[in-house]
């Protein structure tokens, strides 16, 4: 788990709410705070959509994907004031975490990881994204958390977003 400070938001911003960066995730949690707090869970409610939906191939994930939410977030963002504060929880989409540990050539099965975490987080001063790992076991070795971390920063880089690691 690493913690980067971000020192120029608006790259960050546009990467994340206007382009298609940031596609690459899904949505855990999303809490904005501006006039009013708004709480968006992830989590897709299965049972909404009829059953000929809910098969895995119209519904494959059980989060929903960051591409078809973050314009709601960017619409309770946007305004003339800047807002109070913001977290996104956000996991690397599932099929995405083995081909990274291969690409590594990292020695852990992908299968015992539930989810490579980035939580964006803004203050109303600063913002700082976080890497995390959930496991859904016990591993012995830290490789995927360096790996993860890794990517993140060479994943930033590429988008133009500067930061400093704290």
């Amino acid at each position: 788990m690493t913690t980067v400070t971000i020192t120029s938001l608006k790259p960050l911003m546009n990467q994340l709410l206007a382009g298609d960066a940031f596609d690459i995730f899904l949505l855990e949690e999303a809490v904005i705070r501006t006039a009013l707090t708004y709480t968006v869970d992830g989590h897709i409610n299965k049972e909404f959509y009829p059953p000929e939906e809910r098969e895995k191939d119209c519904l494959p994930y059980d989060l929903k994907p960051w591409s078809e939410i973050k314009s709601l977030c960017f619409h309770l963002i946007k305004g003339k004031n800047t807002p109070l504060a913001f977290k996104f929880v956000l996991h690397l989409k599932p099929e995405l975490t083995a081909p990274l540990l291969m690409g590594e050539n990292c020695q852990t099965d992908a299968s015992l990881i539930k989810a490579l975490v980035l939580t964006v987080k803004y203050d109303g001063t600063k913002a700082c994204l976080t890497t995390g790992i959930s496991y859904a076991s016990f591993v012995p070795t830290k490789e995927p958390d360096v790996i993860w971390d890794r990517h993140i920063s060479r994943f930033l880089a590429e988008k133009g977003v500067s930061f400093e690691a704290l």
